[in-house]
């Protein structure tokens, strides 16, 4: 295992490396590194090299986890000028990482104070959700049972074998969701909550893409058999909008009581070959054009205030007026030790 991660940390730096080293064209490009889930659209990308002469290239990494991993392991030679993509529950792991500079863009002050967590400037929020409990309305309608509303409800013997969740050690959402019930159950209930899912026939798997698209039954496409998945509150208003049809309801639903607010960052890397570029882009991540591009590009929400959402959104993706919450300092210091406690709790 020492050699492999040896050989990752080499091959990792060689590419930072060939990134920065005396390339003439660096300083009209700049690149952003983030997860494989980042979206722009094109007329928003196009939109950002008119306004600043800047080429945006993007390196994705993996999902969100892998990504910060892998910028952690070329902290101060990166392999690219901005990081997108740390998100609360991980934010303590990229600052204490030394792979960031601090910059505090003009426009941090449109940006609704609850989401700036980081008073060193180093993670600029850009976006935020909640993630919670979806289930399929048709699914539930057609076995005449009622959908949950509850976090406790999953423990009752009527929702036996309908769960999927993801695996916290491998997924932010899954992360998300394991920390939503310690928001709520406490340090010294939450264990014994998912011992009753465990006995309740939950399904775990590694990443959001295989619960939601796979195993989800009200996913567009999906021959899964699960009715309730670990998803968005903004996953309604994606179904609706993928489906291409007129819909008066979303196909599926959200467990209000169960959401937990997920805030994504992003920052300038330390080394980076374009720092001033890398500047540019933060600023124009949080401009009303790119805020206003975020809901149908990435299904999340704007940090800016004052930024219009699409109709789709104002719809469908129901209102999260108390989402649970723990402190970036909490979940930091005690991030690793839940991760294992869940996965002896769930999986042993």
């Amino acid at each position: 295992m020492k050699i492999a991660a040896t050989l990752i940390a080499a091959v990792c730096m060689l590419a930072g490396a060939a990134y920065g080293a005396g390339s003439p064209s660096h300083s009209k490009r700049v690149v952003l590194v983030t997860h494989d889930s980042f979206a722009i659209s094109k007329p928003v990308r196009a939109a950002f090299a008119r306004q600043t002469g800047l080429e945006l290239r993007l390196l994705q990494t993996g999902d969100a986890g892998a990504a910060l991993n892998r910028a952690l392991l070329t902290a101060g030679k990166p392999e690219g000028d901005v990081f997108f993509g740390v998100d609360n529950n991980l934010l303590t792991r990229a600052l204490a990482g030394n792979m960031l500079v601090p910059y505090r863009p003009a426009a941090l002050s449109a940006v609704d104070r609850r989401y700036d967590l980081d008073a060193t400037h180093r993670l600029i929020p850009v976006d935020h959700g909640e993630v919670c409990l979806n289930y399929d309305k048709a699914w539930f309608t057609e076995h005449a049972l009622a959908p949950p509303r509850s976090l406790d409800d999953l423990g009752r013997s009527a929702y036996r074998g309908l769960l999927v969740v993801e695996n916290p050690a491998t997924s932010t959402p899954g992360l998300a969701f394991m920390l939503a019930t310690i928001a709520h159950y406490g340090e010294n209930g939450w264990r014994a909550y998912w011992r009753k899912l465990r006995a309740n026939k939950l399904l775990v798997t590694d990443g959001w893409e295989e619960a939601y698209e796979q195993r989800f039954s009200g996913a567009a496409g999906s021959k899964g058999n699960r009715p309730i998945v670990v998803s968005y509150a903004s996953s309604p208003p994606a179904e609706v909008f993928f489906s291409g049809k007129k819909l008066a309801q979303a196909p599926t639903g959200v467990v209000l009581s169960s959401c937990f607010r997920q805030i994504e960052f992003a920052g300038v890397l330390r080394g980076a070959s374009n720092p001033d570029g890398a500047r540019k882009l933060i600023d124009f991540l949080l401009s009303p054009r790119f805020q206003a591009d975020v809901p149908l590009s990435m299904f999340v929400f704007p940090v800016r205030r004052g930024v219009p959402l699409p109709a789709v959104f104002t719809q469908f993706a129901p209102a999260v007026p108390h989402p649970l919450e723990l402190p970036a300092r909490t979940i930091g210091a005690n991030r690793d030790r839940w991760i294992r406690e869940w996965t002896s709790t769930v999986l042993r």
